[in-house]
């Protein structure tokens, strides 16, 4: 083939797939010169028509990628029909897989490409989540999905990480009665916050295990009953004035919590 080849791209969603198979094929011929026309989101016979008459007035090839069995059937009927060399990238592949698998395919076009948003989505959200981890930037309070509020060692971040995985972006901020909570605390969405509540001898508890983990004593001010009564009437008072919703989480382990976090998102 002494001219440029002409290469007709078909598919029923953006057309990638099978524009990097051909290229990859045509790298192998002609000094990897060659012209490629991608036709995306065929829906219907006519679209495909048009395009075997193109090949066929232009000498050239057709690839392409559906999934609807009639289209695909309609497309190498047709190209067979007026001697154009037409390559069917994934048919072949389906009903190979189809065979192993034992099941019919889902036939529902652009499925790599929604797989790939969501998972771009969960990177987002859990690089977002450690760029706004307890109240490190509160810019990312206005910014998030969920704000989570509470004393130290209430799962803030397990939380978050938990709920970025389901692609929601969270930030998280610490109460302290010594530290003013930022005030864009005070300006967001009452409905986008959340208050993680828990009771003084749970976690007294947990907090004496964690000064144990670290190789201190059970006696700092971290862990005493006292202060932790004060901290989390602090606490009450800051989420009485944001008018959040409150979750006790003193018997709830990071997957209950998270998925009433999650009922809640979807009742807002």
């Amino acid at each position: 083939m002494g001219a440029k080849p002409i290469v007709y791209v078909l598919s029923d969603s953006v057309g990638e797939t099978a524009e990097l198979v051909i290229k990859a094929g045509l790298s192998q011929f002609n000094n990897g010169e060659f012209k490629i026309h991608r036709i995306p989101y065929i829906e219907d016979k006519a679209t495909i028509e048009e395009a075997v008459q193109l090949a066929k007035e232009n000498n050239g090839i057709i690839g392409f990628t559906l999934v609807d069995p009639e289209l695909r059937n309609y497309t190498n009927e047709r190209a067979g029909q007026l001697h154009i060399e037409a390559i069917d990238i994934m048919g072949p592949m389906m009903l190979a897989m189809e065979k192993v698998f034992e099941s019919s395919p889902r036939l529902e076009p652009g499925l790599v490409h929604k797989l790939d948003e969501d998972y771009f989505k969960r990177v987002e959200a859990i690089e977002f989540a450690v760029k706004y981890d307890d109240g490190r930037d509160s810019r990312g309070i206005s910014r998030a999905d969920i704000v989570l509020i509470g004393v130290s060692r209430t799962s803030k971040t397990p939380l978050s990480q938990y709920l970025a995985h389901k692609r929601i972006k969270v930030a998280n901020v610490p109460i302290v009665p010594e530290v003013d909570p930022p005030e864009e605390l005070f300006g967001v969405d009452p409905s986008k916050c959340i208050g993680l509540r828990i009771s003084p001898e749970k976690l007294n508890d947990i907090r004496k295990e964690r000064l144990k983990a670290l190789g201190l004593g059970d006696q700092a001010t971290y862990a005493n009953i006292k202060r932790i009564h004060q901290e989390l009437e602090y606490f009450n008072k800051i989420v009485d004035r944001i008018g959040c919703e409150v979750i006790n989480v003193s018997n709830k382990a990071v997957e209950e919590t998270a998925n009433i976090i999650l009922q809640t998102i979807r009742s807002h």
